[in-house]
């Protein structure tokens, strides 16, 4: 018996963030849909890796469809698209629409920052869901991890509710910070920034036990050229990558082990 796998990733247009928010973009990159608001032709795409074909899973124009049907104000408002995340089982995409995010644009109350999910073939559409945090990282099936209040909770794309919540305030203190889980599913890690440092908080789930780590420089970077928590577990869930500052101001990699 022969067993294929394909390996596809999800793919998202940055030189038209570098124009809607910058911090997110790629500046100088060739950018087909200036000047349209909710192309057709662009959105979230499903690349093939082996093969480099690419198929749009969903377009702006659609999502700005569902926006208008769920009660959104999308007229005259450019749409982009953040944080697009497989669920663990490679079935569900979550990811946000977004729009309003310029330097000189729509106040902050008038902006469009919309929670959606699809399926990998294009259907179950769902623009609106509870929303969570601006940094959620999947859980199991179809849970997916965030923010709400001073919580860090677990919220499923299914159900459409809070069904639990990871450690407490104490142990994490900003449950809006970058967030990862172990490939296991067994450890999760918060990164929060505070006097111009980054803490690590490692929770193991199955007691709730945590440490934190020492904090790491990341200097007086802040607005659109920032260092971002972003931890990133290895495949044998006893490592974490995280970026910051050398003791001479050089931005480097750093490796947090987990004993």
């Amino acid at each position: 018996m022969r067993i294929i796998f394909l390996v596809t990733f999800l793919a998202i247009n940055y030189a038209r963030m570098a124009r809607l928010r910058p911090v997110t973009g790629y500046r100088g990159a060739t950018d087909w849909t200036e000047g349209v608001d909710a192309p057709e032709d662009d959105g979230i795409f499903i690349i093939d890796i082996d093969s480099g074909s690419k198929r749009l899973l969903v377009s702006f124009a659609r999502l700005a469809e569902e926006l208008s049907r769920a009660g959104y104000a999308v007229e005259d408002m450019a749409l982009f698209i953040n944080h697009t995340l497989w669920n663990r089982d490679g079935e569900l995409v979550y990811f946000f629409t977004r729009a309003g995010w310029r330097a000189s644009g729509t106040p902050r109350d008038k902006r469009i920052n919309v929670a959606c999910t699809i399926r990998k073939d294009g259907t179950d559409l769902f623009v609106g869901h509870q929303h969570i945090g601006g940094h959620p990282e999947w859980g199991v099936g179809s849970q997916i991890i965030g923010r709400q209040d001073d919580k860090q909770v677990i919220y499923d794309v299914q159900t459409r509710e809070i069904v639990g919540t990871i450690a407490s305030p104490v142990a994490i203190p900003n449950p809006e910070g970058d967030i990862s889980l172990s490939p296991d599913g067994k450890w999760f890690v918060n990164g929060h920034s505070e006097k111009g440092k980054t803490y690590y908080t490692v929770v193991r789930l199955a007691d709730g036990k945590w440490v934190r780590s020492p904090g790491i420089d990341k200097g007086a970077y802040s607005g659109d050229i920032r260092i971002d928590p972003a931890p990133r577990w290895n495949r044998q869930n006893n490592q974490i990558l995280v970026p910051g500052l050398t003791e001479n101001g050089f931005r480097q990699l750093f490796v947090i082990t987990v004993k």
